[in-house]
């Protein structure tokens, strides 16, 4: 019918930020429904996915919104966990919450959306997109602890104009006070850490018992042994502690940091001193990148991070004709780490993402 209000379906994770988007929506007059994304199928008391489902159909009643529950675990083990796997594996460092967001969120969430009528998905990403001449784009979220603009960059630019992030122009504060002033019961909610399937369980022990030890000497660059590794899989560059080798005789005492991963070997390299010049990268070249804009042909000026939080660095990007980019630096990086993402910027606009695949001093 003529003038009847649009069909946004909103991910209702069960924290507050969804639960606020959602409150956000039907006060616009949208017609709002919720849908529950079931991941993981693991229940091993770590998971609080059950939890989780609860306080989403507390909100949705509160709401008074229909709630769907779908159950795509099988997807993202298929998509995400695999992929998780093969790379530690491989004695790389993965961010399986980026290939969550284009894989699941964005992906196989946003359709099922579709399918149940929506015109556009809504989540409560700290993120913003903004309507210019060559289409949508995606900007960094209003709260700058709480961006999370790093964990989009992969998702399909054409998926952009069918998504809503109604709290990426907030600050946390407002939206918790916003939840509070309307009686939402997760307004106090604590803030989930990392990803379902790891939840607040001991990292080593979870991927222990899916890729296995592999022990391995543990060397300076010089090759002199100081110990021995239980899987390269269990360290990542730039790492302190959890080496187990202070105190060696012949060596200054000071921390040990991880400087390289020799897969050939199956060597951990450590080195003393927090910016040692091993563990400093002046360029990173990338895999094919996922553009956010127009592909870009030539050289050009941005900023980059290496990883989620880090303030921006200025940076020089030369498209590369295999479809990924190098990445040169005015400052040398630190830790620069395969297998995460370098994400691009331009003020405040995302210009897209690539997996880090090699690093030059």
């Amino acid at each position: 019918m003529s003038g009847s209000p649009a069909r946004i379906v909103v991910g209702l994770s069960g924290g507050v930020d969804s639960a606020v988007a959602a409150l956000r929506l039907l006060e616009r007059g949208d017609d709002v429904q919720g849908l529950f994304m079931a991941n993981w199928d693991d229940d091993d008391g770590y998971c609080t996915a059950a939890q989780d489902f609860q306080d989403a159909r507390a909100v949705a009643d509160l709401l008074g919104i229909p709630l769907h529950r779908v159950d795509f675990s099988q997807q993202y083990r298929d998509q995400v966990f695999a992929h998780f796997l093969a790379e530690y594996t491989a004695g790389r460092t993965p961010n399986p919450d980026v290939l969550c967001n284009r894989e699941i969120k964005f992906g196989v969430c946003l359709e099922h959306a579709r399918r149940l009528g929506a015109a556009r998905f809504a989540t409560g990403h700290y993120a913003q997109l903004h309507h210019g001449a060559d289409g949508t784009e995606l900007h960094k979220g209003a709260d700058p602890a709480r961006d999370q603009s790093y964990f989009l960059n992969s998702v399909e630019r054409a998926a952009l104009a069918r998504i809503e992030f109604p709290v990426g122009g907030l600050m946390k504060a407002e939206v918790r006070a916003r939840a509070r002033s309307a009686g939402l019961p997760v307004y106090d909610k604590p803030d989930s850490t990392g990803i379902c399937f790891i939840g607040e369980r001991p990292f080593r022990e979870f991927l222990a018992r899916h890729v296995g030890t592999d022990p391995g000497p543990i060397e300076t660059p010089e090759g002199e042994r100081l110990g021995t590794h239980q899987g390269l899989a269990f360290h990542t560059l730039g790492q302190r502690g959890g080496l187990e080798i202070g105190g060696l005789a012949g060596h200054a005492e000071g921390a040990w940091y991880v400087a390289r991963k020799d897969t050939t070997r199956n060597a951990l390299i450590v080195v003393q001193g927090h910016d040692h010049p091993l563990l400093l990268a002046r360029s990173v070249t990338t895999g094919p990148m996922n553009w956010l804009v127009a592909e870009p042909r030539a050289p050009f000026a941005a900023s980059a991070r290496l990883r989620y939080r880090q303030p921006d660095q200025a940076v020089r990007v030369t498209p590369l004709a295999d479809g990924g980019t190098r990445l040169d630096f005015d400052v040398d990086q630190r830790a620069a780490t395969p297998g995460q993402y370098a994400v691009l910027y331009q003020d405040t606009r995302c210009l897209g993402g690539g997996v880090i695949e090699a690093v030059t001093p």
